[in-house]
């Protein structure tokens, strides 16, 4: 056969190699393992039910195709329901569990969503506060079991022949350019859009980047997924596991993500380069709790690593030293993710130069990657092959994807995996799909070494002083977080005099240092306020301020008591900066940033 739909991926595992293990998800303490045949039964029983209950395709329009929302964990239930819907010709509507009740009222009335599953009772709650104002939804399905709540095997249907045969004609009137589904991106800024992406979109990106994912992704391996399937990248990962036949092992949170990886010793997994960075703090951290000779060997290591080139030879003398460093150090850290891992899928942000330095020294390649929802993601994307690979990029354009750069340096991408377009929203589509069909992608680039697309900053982001200077505040950022000291930051002076920054620090760190330095005090505001520790701040603040021109250094900056978070609405669900939001929430803190001339 021949895949033109995502749902054709299970008919492709069983042709090719049906598992034991397609699924594995943790369930009273043990993995509970899901073969393809048992996932193939179960997604047909739930897509017969849905046909049973008049959920499907009712006409030839978009407006046709029922929506049914998801608000879920990553768990098997998600991708069976995936695919369940899109057999039924439905289109599958998924939504951040961490969303805002007015957000999620939003999308339910805008989609006129007709089912919703959500995974436990505080998400059956959030649906339930705002049914009254949601007349589109006809019931709430949950896939814990919830006394006194409709439960997700409720709709099962074992079906007869007649049920089977009008299955097959479902299945088989679904085109490869119709809607396969709509994601509503949170953006940093106003209500949600939602991008509809065709079954086209997605499996023709599924196509384009599998040679690139091969090396790591075949039926003998396993994957630990945790990056939240609402996101289209991992849900594209998700299906690229899943045509290439390799095992899927659901953790059971992100704290847990260190236990489940000893435990499922996957070859791959995807992230986001916050997690990554926090796994590095933790083991920098590890590594300062060691004492005499082993914290010199740790550190000695860490330096070398930090001197990593990739696909450029140092000589004998350094290979040397790497290889005895990854013996007796490195080796540990690829313990700690499992043993087996060969490679990290990373993408929705920079990711730290230096992270990609010492982890790939360490025999752990990272594969950082760039796309958008609305280009179903992939754009760019670094190879498990060293020549195809370059730090501080995002690597080459795949195949059948073509960008140019415009005149301002925005990166503009065609192909295949550019999206229908906004759902209800034709002006915001035409806004960034220009008439010769080029999708502006709202992202400053450059080109490094003629074929490796570098990221610099959001257009919409980079702003200007009122000396009428140009900031790109990401570089800023990304570059100052490689301190231990700062936890996240957010750099300011649109229209304004001098830049300036909002710091959180990183408070275990900074606890640690005010500790060695006798410093006493009865809470974080005290700790923040301190004389000496605000002059550390300075000390780092002006070491950064060195590697930058004089109209992109910190000239002042406020440290923050609070760390930003997906729940406190400071960051979108890929833990990007919501600038706006946090603009507002700390407009005190930036008048008195700005309240002087002073600019020391």
């Amino acid at each position: 056969m021949n895949p033109t739909r995502l749902f054709d991926c299970i008919e492709w595992q069983l042709e090719k190699y049906s598992k034991e293990d397609m699924f594995a998800a943790k369930e009273n303490g043990e993995w509970r393992k899901y073969s393809t045949t048992e996932i193939k039964n179960t997604i047909d029983s739930l897509s017969m039910g849905l046909l049973h209950a008049n959920i499907g395709y009712q006409d030839g329009t978009i407006e046709g195709r029922d929506k049914i929302a998801v608000l879920s964990n990553n768990r098997p239930e998600w991708m069976i329901l995936d695919m369940a819907v899109q057999q039924t010709g439905a289109v599958l509507t998924p939504i951040y569990p961490t969303i805002n009740v007015n957000e999620l009222e939003f999308i339910l009335n805008d989609a006129s969503v007709k089912l919703v599953f959500v995974s436990d009772e505080e998400l059956y709650n959030k649906v339930q506060s705002i049914r009254s104002k949601t007349p589109s939804v006809q019931a709430v399905y949950t896939f814990n079991t919830i006394q006194s709540a409709l439960h997700w095997k409720e709709l099962l249907h074992s079906g007869t022949e007649e049920d089977l045969q009008q299955l097959k004609a479902s299945k088989d009137s679904i085109k490869p350019d119709e809607l396969a589904t709509i994601l509503y991106t949170s953006g940093t800024t106003g209500f949600p859009k939602g991008v509809m992406l065709s079954h086209h979109n997605i499996l023709d990106n599924i196509n384009n980047v599998n040679d690139i994912l091969v090396p790591v992704c075949n039926y003998k391996d396993k994957a630990l997924s945790f990056l939240p399937l609402n996101h289209i990248f991992e849900r594209v990962v998700t299906y690229i596991y899943l045509f290439n036949g390799v095992s899927i092992y659901y953790a059971e949170s992100l704290e847990t993500i260190g236990e489940n990886l000893k435990e499922v010793h996957p070859t791959v997994f995807s992230t986001v380069p916050r997690l990554l960075e926090k796994v590095y703090e933790k083991i920098i951290a590890k590594g300062r709790e060691q004492k005499g000779i082993k914290k010199s060997l740790f550190f000695w290591a860490v330096a070398l690593g930090s001197k990593y080139e990739v696909d450029k030879n140092q000589g004998f003398w350094y290979n040397l030293q790497l290889s005895i460093a990854n013996k007796i150090i490195f080796s540990k850290w690829r313990e700690a993710l499992g043993g087996n891992v060969k490679a990290i899928v990373t993408g929705a942000a920079a990711c730290q130069v230096r992270l990609l330095r010492v982890f790939t020294a360490a025999k752990i390649v990272i594969m950082e990657g760039y796309g958008l929802t609305e280009t179903s993601p992939v754009i760019s994307v670094n190879c498990f092959d060293s020549q195809n690979r370059r730090f501080g990029t995002v690597g080459p354009v795949i195949k059948n994807v073509t960008v140019k750069l415009a005149e301002d340096g925005e990166i503009c991408c065609k192909g295949s995996n550019v999206m229908m377009g906004y759902y209800k929203r034709p002006d915001l589509t035409a806004e960034c799909i220009d008439n010769d069909g080029w999708f502006h992608t709202g992202d400053i680039g450059v080109w490094a070494e003629n074929r490796f697309l570098k990221i610099t900053d959001r257009k919409k982001e980079i702003f200007k002083t009122s000396g009428g200077k140009y900031v790109a505040p990401q570089p800023i950022e990304n570059k100052m977080k490689e301190s231990p000291f700062i936890e996240q930051m957010m750099v300011l002076g649109a229209e304004r005099k001098f830049t300036s920054a909002l710091i959180v620090p990183a408070f275990a760190n900074l606890a640690t240092w005010c500790a060695k330095n006798n410093i006493e005090y009865n809470n974080i505001a005290e700790m923040l306020s301190n004389p000496k520790v605000i002059e550390h701040y300075k000390t780092i603040v002006e070491k950064f301020n060195l590697l930058f021109n004089p109209v992109e250094q910190i000239k002042k900056f406020e440290l923050l008591d609070n760390e930003w978070t997906i729940n406190g609405g400071e960051l979108t669900p890929t833990l990007k900066l919501k600038r706006k939001v946090i603009m507002d929430k700390y407009a005190s803190a930036i008048e008195r940033i700005y309240a002087s001339n002073d600019q020391k």
